[in-house]
């Protein structure tokens, strides 16, 4: 299965779901014993958790991954508990129990969001990525 649903659309009301999400990695945050990566995909983002004490092979996976990497996660939809509401999945995060790599990716020239910082000219030349950013994804 592909997936079971898109990174925008789950909330608090599928705490305890088993879901299976695929898209691009739009950042990754290493605190240590927790891995964090934000996944992306047209719909929106989701953030997903691994955690070292519980599973360390895939915890060291997580850390590998790059920028714009396409995955394929699969876990349990748990409540974060701190909890961001500047998105609208900012009240759940996924505890990963499985992942596997789809499609590798060169760290791209820019950031792929809204707020890049990347000057004109280099947007212009990698146009296509530019496209890629989620106001593009809003029609």
């Amino acid at each position: 299965m592909y997936r079971t649903n898109t990174c925008g659309e789950l909330n608090i009301s599928h705490v305890g779901n088993q879901v299976v999400l695929s898209g691009w990695v739009q950042r990754t945050r290493d605190l240590g014993g927790l891995t964090f990566v934000d996944l992306r995909d047209r719909y929106g983002i989701t953030q997903l958790f691994f955690n070292m004490e519980t599973n360390s092979v895939l915890c060291n996976q997580a850390r590998e991954l790059g920028r714009e990497y396409v995955i394929q996660a699969e876990g349990i939809v748990a409540e974060r508990s701190a909890k961001n509401p500047k998105i609208p999945t900012g009240e759940i995060e996924i505890d990963v129990t499985g992942l596997d790599i789809l499609s590798r990716s060169k760290t791209p020239p820019f950031e792929i969001d809204d707020e890049t910082k990347a000057n004109e000219f280099l947007r212009l030349e990698y146009r296509y990525l530019d496209l890629a950013a989620p106001s593009f994804n809003a029609i």
